[in-house]
C-alpha cells in the first residue's frame, strides 16, 4: 500500500492515527534538530516533521532529499504548534518513522510555485511540470467540473451526447484545413474538422432532436492568446426551433454554470444588433461592463473648414470622464497608440475641458463655440477630456472602438469579477474578400438568411441579414451560431452567392445536397469555445493556461517538439515526395 491517506486528507480529528503517505517534495527546510518537509499530491500539502531522537538515520536520509523527489513515508499524526491558517491540513502535521525515495529528481529549471520563475516556452517544455504548479493543477480540475456540469445538463435538457468523425472530407469555405493524407487512397486527403457542423445538421436529418457534443476541432491560422490549432467546443444542435428558442436554451445553460461553479447570478443577456454593436462600441464583440459608447458627431463637426473632418465620411466623438488633467505626454502615448498597425489608426484629435470651465484642443483654429458644440453632443463634462476620430465605416469606428477598451484598462474602468454578457444578432450574412473578388459567408455557408432578406441574395448580396447570433461575455466572443437552412433550393442559391459553381457545389457538398431531399426539418444550434469560457470563468490572461497540453504562438508543442520531420518510409508509404526534409 503506497499511502493510506492522501495529502489533502488529515485534520485534527486525525491526531494519533498511524498513516502512510506519498507524494512529491515541495518544500524543505532544515533547524537544526528539526526537519520540515512540504509532501505534495493532487489532494493537498501535509507537513512531515524529521526528528533526530527518534530514528537518527532517517534524520540523516531526510538530508539527501531534494526538491520533486517522490517519497513514501509513514508516521504518526500530531498537532502542530504554529499552525498554518492557510492551509487545509494547516493544524496538524506527520512526525515521521520511516521514509522510502519512490523516485529522484533532478533540480526543477523553475520553481514549482504559484509565482514561478520561468518564462513561458521554458515552462511548456516542461509542461509535466508546470502541470505541478497548483494555478494550471486547479485549472485542469476546474475544466473537468465545468465540463461534467455542462454534460449533466445540457442530458437532462433532453440532448444527447453523439460523437462525429474526425477524418472528414476538406471543404475550402472558412479557415485553412488540417490534411491528413491517406495511405490506402494516394493523392487522397482527410481533412480534422474546424467544427463537426454537415454531420450535426445530418443529425438532425437524421430525426435525433437535441444533440451536443464536447468535441476537438482543429484550425490551421495564425495564433492569438485566445486561439490554438486544436481547441475544444460545446458543439449543439436542436431541431423545430427558431432563433429564440436556442438563445434562451443556452443563455440558461451559461447562467446555470456561473452560479453552479462560481455561485454568480448572471443578469439577462441584452440582444445588440451587428450594425448596432459596431457603431456604439466599435466592435462586435463590446465589453458592456463600462459604459464610454462611441458618439457619431458628423453632423456638427463638418464645416469648419478643417480638412481632416471635411473629407471623412463618419467624425466619432469617445469621452474619458475626469481626465482633462492628463499630461500631453499621455495623450501622445494614446495617440501613437491608435497608429499602430494592430489598430490601424491615423490620430485623433483631443479637446480637453478644464475644471474651470476653459477649454484646450490639439487644433488651435476651433472656435470655443465649435468646441462647445462637439463637447454638448457627446455629454462632455468639466474635467473630461474627449477624443475625436474621422475615416469611413468601419475602420474609424474600430479604432476608436479599439481605444474605448484600451482607455477602460489603462484608467481602471472595468469592475474587478464581474461578468457582463449579451447577444449580438442580425450579422451580415455575407462579406466581400478583396483577395479572391467575391463574397464569402460571415459564419458559414449553412446560416439561413432572414426571411425578409432572401429576396436580395442575387440582387444586392451585402444588404442581406443573417438568421445569426453570438454570444459574448466581458468582451470575449464565448460562443456563436445560426438558423441552418433547411431547403435544397434555398441552400443552393446561397452557394451560388458565393461563387461557387454546380460542379464545385456538388464535389464540395454533394452529399449534404443529397440528404436535402429526404426531409429536413427547420433546425439551428450553436458552438462554444470551452476553452474560452474556462479561461474567462478563471480570469487567465491566455486560453493556455487552461488547457493541459498547448501550442505556442508559432504552433510547436514545446515538450514533444511537434510538429517533425517523418522517415522517408512514412512518406514513401503515403505517397508524398518531400525533398530536402528540415530536421
Amino acid at each position: 500500500m503506497y499511502r493510506s491517506h492522501t495529502c489533502g486528507e488529515l485534520r485534527l480529528k486525525d491526531v494519533g492515527k498511524k498513516v502512510v503517505l506519498a507524494g512529491w517534495v515541495h518544500h524543505i527546510r532544515s533547524f537544526g534538530n528539526f526537519i520540515f518537509i512540504d509532501l505534495r499530491d493532487h489532494y493537498g500539502t501535509t507537513q512531515l516533521v524529521f526528528l533526530p531522537e527518534i530514528n537518527e538515520v532517517l534524520f540523516e536520509e531526510a538530508k539527501k532529499l531534494g526538491r520533486e523527489f517522490v517519497i513514501q513515508v509513514e508516521g504518526k499524526v500530531r498537532e502542530r504548534i504554529n499552525k498554518n491558517p492557510h492551509l487545509p491540513t494547516g493544524d496538524i502535521e506527520v512526525e515521521v518513522i520511516s521514509l522510502r525515495v519512490l523516485s529522484a529528481a533532478q533540480t526543477p529549471p523553475f520553481t514549482i510555485e504559484i509565482d514561478t520563475d520561468g518564462n513561458e516556452e521554458l515552462r511548456l517544455r516542461y509542461r509535466y511540470l508546470d502541470l505541478r504548479r497548483k494555478p494550471l493543477h486547479d485549472a485542469m480540475v476546474f475544466r473537468h467540473e465545468v465540463a461534467l456540469e455542462i454534460r449533466n445538463y445540457l442530458s437532462n435538457q433532453g440532448f444527447i451526447e453523439i460523437e462525429t468523425p474526425f477524418l472528414i472530407r476538406s471543404t475550402p469555405e472558412g479557415a485553412r484545413d488540417f490534411v491528413v493524407p491517406s495511405r490506402l487512397h494516394p493523392g487522397h486527403f482527410y481533412s480534422l474538422p474546424q467544427s463537426p457542423q454537415q454531420y450535426k445538421q445530418i443529425l438532425m436529418i437524421a430525426g435525433f432532436d437535441k444533440y451536443f457534443q464536447l468535441v476537438r476541432c482543429f484550425r490551421d491560422e495564425d495564433l492569438r492568446a485566445d486561439r490554438q490549432p486544436e481547441f475544444t467546443q460545446i458543439d449543439c444542435e436542436m431541431a423545430f426551433v427558431d432563433q429564440e428558442i436556442v438563445m434562451q436554451t443556452f443563455e440558461q445553460m451559461i447562467k446555470h454554470l456561473f452560479k453552479r461553479i462560481l455561485n454568480i447570478d448572471l443578469e439577462d443577456f441584452p440582444r445588440i444588433p451587428y450594425e448596432i454593436a459596431m457603431r456604439k462600441y466599435g466592435t462586435d464583440k463590446p465589453d458592456l461592463r463600462f459604459d464610454m459608447q462611441l458618439i457619431e458627431i458628423t453632423d456638427v463637426a463638418k464645416g469648419q473648414q478643417f480638412l481632416i473632418f471635411d473629407q471623412a465620411d463618419h467624425i466619432i466623438g469617445l469621452v474619458l470622464q475626469g481626465q482633462a488633467q492628463l499630461p500631453r505626454k499621455k495623450i501622445d502615448q494614446l495617440n501613437d497608440w491608435t497608429k499602430r498597425p494592430q489598430v490601424g489608426g491615423k490620430g485623433f484629435v483631443w479637446i480637453k475641458w478644464n475644471e474651470d470651465g476653459s477649454f484646450k484642443c490639439s487644433v488651435s483654429s476651433f472656435s470655443e463655440e465649435f468646441i462647445r458644440t462637439i463637447l454638448e453632443k457627446i455629454s462632455a463634462k468639466p474635467g473630461d477630456i474627449a477624443f475625436l476620430f474621422a475615416g469611413s465605416y468601419p475602420d474609424v469606428f474600430k479604432v476608436a472602438g479599439s481605444l474605448r477598451l484600451h482607455l477602460a484598462q489603462e484608467f481602471d474602468l472595468i469592475p474587478e469579477k464581474s461578468y457582463k454578457g449579451i447577444w449580438i444578432t442580425d450579422f451580415p450574412l455575407l462579406e466581400w474578400d478583396e483577395e479572391e473578388q467575391r463574397f464569402v459567408a460571415m459564419h458559414h455557408p449553412f446560416t439561413s438568411p432572414r426571411q425578409e432578406d432572401e429576396h436580395l441574395l442575387e440582387i444586392d448580396p451585402a444588404r442581406v441579414k443573417a438568421n445569426s447570433y453570438d454570444m459574448v461575455i466581458n468582451g470575449v466572443e464565448v460562443g456563436g451560431g445560426s438558423i441552418r437552412i433547411h431547403d435544397a433550393a434555398l441552400q443552393e442559391r446561397m452557394f451560388k452567392a458565393l461563387g461557387l459553381s454546380k460542379k464545385d457545389i456538388e464535389e464540395q457538398f454533394g452529399f449534404f445536397l443529397e440528404a436535402f431531399q429526404y426531409g429536413v426539418p427547420p433546425h439551428g444550434g450553436i458552438a462554444f469555445g470551452f476553452d474560452r469560457i474556462i479561461s474567462l470563468m478563471l480570469n487567465t490572461p491566455s486560453i493556455r493556461d487552461v488547457i493541459a497540453f498547448p501550442k505556442n504562438n508559432a504552433g510547436k508543442e514545446l515538450m514533444s517538439n511537434a510538429p517533425s520531420p517523418i522517415s522517408e518510409r512514412q512518406l514513401k508509404e503515403l505517397h508524398i515526395a518531400i525533398s530536402n526534409q528540415k530536421t
